[in-house]
């Protein structure tokens, strides 16, 4: 069954308008009530934190009017939690007691502003480092309990599945939470430092396992920060470290790994096979944790002149730092942290629109702050947060102007603000369309320069490969010693990232300078399919045994097909399992399907695209329907009815034979594979050695013929075409790390390559 282009354009003006609250909205303060039964709910909540941090029941939950029952919810925070306050930091689960979510948000994640006068810290420290790492949304919510108002809290995003999915494109990964549970000293915190001996039970107590797996892991990679430091970049994305490093210094915010307790920040290891941070709980950025900590004392308490003047090169040489050690003693990545902090500093302080932020976020919570009776500062105090220091037991909060105006003042007047940059401009391609798997040339100006690096990667769950770039004549760079400076990069997809990194003797600059984050883009010259060019393939709803996800995970999958000779851009392309809302997944950028090839999509709501792409419904087995469309025009669509387990329905041939039932499932390969009956002969067996690969790869198959072998990344692009009798040796060493499929016939083969 299709659709008229009549009926969906009626469908997109009754659906396409539809649109959720963002519920980290900054220009909206988000309202929460909490109802419970139990008279004694806050005695209860203290005796579950004191104890497992078990969740009470709450009756319900209601977000902006919208009413969940059964909920679960838990106080909350280390310092900013004591069983006699009124306002303690919240955890609200959703879905604690049953399958529910708020705009797809099951996890609720409260502050309450202990520490911090201005009641801004934990949104304004988000709202600046979002411009250069990953890190959650963040705004206000108005708190209710049994009808008592509780006051103004800090909404920040949960840290967990869908986030890491969201920003490091998977989610079943090791993912750790790098806390202190037990009280931290001078050598036992979360600093990734290695313990000499004992096993992985030593780490227990000052990291916190998020995933099912990856102690172990954990271990290893403390062992090569602290004893193996020449190989960090191989286990860490190194720009997020330097980006985390550079905030934490700028911003002063020392409940950090670059504080005393070397905490609140989280790893995550990617597909890549490297670890991910990211900054976690900024309620006392700016100053609100004065605690800089040092090896022979485990708190190290600094002034406000301390803090106003911290050094850039804080534990430099202090062996309980070992991050903050490698980044300083590599004189590039010494020059990078630089680099980074004086952009935050231009973008944010020396402009001021810190400030500028700031007076907008009281301003939204002002009424709000004046009725809350459970705040922890009076209403001038909050009205006087960015200029007035206020005393907290044993130390003084500074005013957030305070410490960043003198602050700014400081870094500005140091040797390393100071060291003449080189500069770029003229950063461009020798072509603005470039042809699909052509070469193009990147040049860029740079003077005052030893070296100069062009970063590249053609999707953005890789990571960025560096090569020089040259003034010499011979790379398209024009004359030689003429300050223009070219590297050529071949361009395999839609889209090219790639960003330009300078030094000099002293000192070091990014273009754009917020790279790695952000990049310069290099978009191919490819069309979108027409009507026929691209059709759903295939489908599987019941996938009980069958192929598996890249989390070893058996979901419903959706298999898409180019017909044509082309390669095809199916970016901003629209799935949808619901003819009334045909835009309910879009297939994002830079995904391309090679000429006559296949693009799977797995149908199982984690919207989750990465390496493989997840859409954001599943599939009924029951029966449904599927689109594909571009917006405007239906390119392909089918509705079926039962579907029985591990029992597909496929074309054959592919892209034009009729849809029919198939007991053997074909995940991204062809429906009707030629040659098989010729040769009469299903393979007993295919394999590969060694697995994960690194320079070379061997590939063996039981079949006495002469078969054609596919290499795919996960994507579905073709990256390698041979011909396979018995065994094939491949070169795997200009291969992207990553997972790819060998395809042979009816058999796929996961592979692992590494570098």
């Amino acid at each position: 069954m299709r659709l008229s282009i009549l009926s969906f354009f009626s469908f997109i003006i009754l659906c396409g308008n539809v649109s959720a609250q963002n519920f980290y909205d900054q220009n909206t303060i988000q309202k929460i009530e909490i109802q419970f039964t139990q008279p004694n709910w806050d005695y209860q909540l203290d005796t579950a934190k004191s104890g497992a941090e078990g969740y009470i029941m709450a009756a319900s939950v209601t977000i902006n009017g919208v009413y969940f029952d059964s909920v679960g919810v838990k106080y909350k925070g280390n310092s900013s939690y004591n069983p006699t306050y009124n306002k303690n930091p919240l955890h609200i689960e959703l879905d604690g007691y049953k399958n529910q979510s708020y705009l797809g948000i099951k996890d609720i994640k409260l502050g309450n502003n202990y520490a911090d006068p201005s009641m801004i810290r934990e949104v304004l420290g988000y709202d600046i480092l979002k411009n250069y790492m990953h890190c959650p949304e963040a705004n206000f919510a108005k708190v209710y309990i049994n009808g008592v108002y509780h006051g103004v809290y800090s909404n920040a995003e949960s840290i967990g599945k869908k986030f890491y999915a969201k920003h490091y494109y998977s989610s079943g990964n090791t993912a750790i939470k790098c806390n202190p549970i037990v009280n931290p000293s001078s050598n036992t915190k979360s600093n990734l430092k290695y313990f000499t001996t004992g096993d992985s039970s030593n780490y227990f107590n000052f990291y916190e396992l998020k995933s099912d797996y990856g102690w172990n892991s954990l271990r290893a990679l403390a062992d090569t920060v602290t004893n193996f430091q020449s190989r960090f970049s191989y286990n860490l994305d190194v720009d997020r470290v330097i980006w985390m490093l550079a905030f934490n210094n700028v911003n002063v915010n020392l409940d950090s790994y670059s504080g005393a307790f070397c905490q609140n920040y989280y790893l995550y290891k990617d597909n890549t096979n490297h670890y991910n941070t990211t900054i976690w709980d900024l309620n006392m950025c700016f100053g609100g944790f004065p605690y800089l900590g040092v090896s022979n004392s485990s708190l190290a308490q600094l002034s406000i002149t301390n803090m106003q003047q911290m050094s850039i090169n804080i534990h430099a040489t202090d062996v309980y730092w070992p991050m903050i050690n490698i980044i300083n003693s590599n004189a590039q990545y010494k020059k990078m942290l630089v680099a980074h902090m004086r952009t935050i500093v231009n973008d944010f302080f020396a402009t001021g629109t810190y400030i500028t932020k700031a007076n907008q976020f009281q301003a939204l919570i002002d009424t709000s702050v004046q009725s809350d009776n459970f705040k922890f500062y009076t209403y001038p105090q909050f009205q006087n947060g960015l200029t007035s220091n206020v005393s907290v037991g044993s130390y003084s909060v500074p005013g957030i102007s305070n410490l960043m105006g003198a602050r700014l003042s400081y870094l500005q007047g140091t040797a390393d603000f100071n060291y003449a940059t080189p500069t770029i401009t003229a950063v461009s391609a020798n072509t603005n369309s470039p042809a699909i798997n052509s070469t193009v040339s990147i040049t860029a100006n740079v003077v005052n320069t030893n070296t100069v690096y062009l970063g590249y990667r053609t999707n953005n769950h890789q990571k960025f490969t560096r090569v020089l770039m040259y003034d010499d004549g011979t790379h398209n760079d024009g004359a030689a010693a003429d300050n223009i400076y070219g590297a050529s990069i071949t361009v395999t997809t839609a889209e090219t990232e790639y960003y330009i990194f300078a030094e000099n003797a002293t000192a070091g600059i990014f273009s754009p300078e917020r790279a790695e984050h952000e990049f310069h883009l290099l978009n191919t010259n490819l069309a979108q399919p027409n009507v026929g060019d691209l059709v759903i393939n295939e489908f599987l709803a019941a996938n009980n045994f069958g192929q598996t996800d890249e989390n070893g995970k058996h979901e419903d999958w959706i298999e898409l097909h180019n017909t044509t000779n082309n390669v095809l851009n199916v970016s901003g392309l629209y799935l949808s399992d619901d003819y009334t809302n045909p835009t309910k997944y879009t297939i994002p950028n830079n995904i391309i399907i090679q000429p006559n090839g296949f693009l799977t999509i797995w149908a199982d709501e984690d919207n989750m695209n990465g390496e493989a792409l997840h859409c954001n419904f599943k599939l009924l087995n029951s029966g449904e329907q599927i689109m594909l469309s571009n917006g405007t025009t239906v390119l392909d669509s089918v509705s079926f009815g039962f579907q029985g387990a591990d029992i597909s329905i496929a074309r054959c041939p592919d892209g034009t034979g009729s849809f029919e039932a198939s007991s053997t499932p074909s995940y991204n390969m062809s429906n009707c594979a030629v040659g098989v009956n010729e040769i009469n002969m299903e393979l007993a067996s295919l394999s590969a050695f060694p697995n994960p690969a690194n320079e070379e790869l061997t590939i063996t198959c039981s079949a006495n013929a002469v078969l054609p072998m596919e290499v795919l990344n996960i994507v579905g692009e073709v990256v390698l075409k041979a011909e396979l009798h018995q065994t094939l040796k491949i070169n795997t060493s200009t291969f992207s790390q990553g997972i790819y499929l060998i395809k042979v016939l009816n058999k796929t083969l996961k592979i692992v390559v590494t570098h």
